[in-house]
């Protein structure tokens, strides 16, 4: 499959590497196929996020670790449902093998630093291709002092 990204060009996309949000994103919920990419070259610190249902729709995606940030996320029977995952895989920070958690990256402007969307992580069961975004309700987190 080939798509037009009016930012990356043409993209090649292997049925094989296609993720399936079932419920989209938030307020994206018309978006249900996506696909990652990295930049050429060296071992990506993101990865970019392409929807396949609205070509001009990308984002910034990475591990939530090199925010010095780790989420615990028990995901409800409705979610895990949407991953396919059995009972014993519902507690992501079991750190089940084949499943991920990546946070989305925005910048207000060019010369603006990186900010990683913590209270709305993406979790991807890296097995049945599929993901979901799990808002929290509340964020509760602790800073240690350097």
């Amino acid at each position: 499959m080939k798509i037009e990204s009016p930012r990356f060009g043409t993209l090649e996309v292997e049925p094989s590497r296609i993720i399936e949000f079932p419920r989209g994103l938030v307020g994206l919920e018309e978006c249900k196929r996506f696909s990652l990419f990295h930049p050429e070259g060296e071992k990506p610190s993101y990865f970019i996020l392409q929807s396949l249902d609205d070509p001009a729709l990308a984002f910034h995606i990475a591990d939530p670790a090199q925010f010095g940030f780790a989420h615990e996320i028990i995901l409800s029977d409705e979610e895990a449902a949407d991953l396919l995952l059995s009972d014993s895989d519902r507690n992501v920070a079991n750190s089940v093998a084949h499943l991920v958690v990546v946070v989305m990256l925005s910048k207000d402007g060019p010369n603006q630093p990186m900010r990683a969307n913590l209270n709305a992580p993406l979790v991807v069961n890296l097995d049945t291709r599929r993901g979901l975004q799990h808002v929290f309700a509340r964020l509760d987190f602790n800073v240690a002092p350097a």
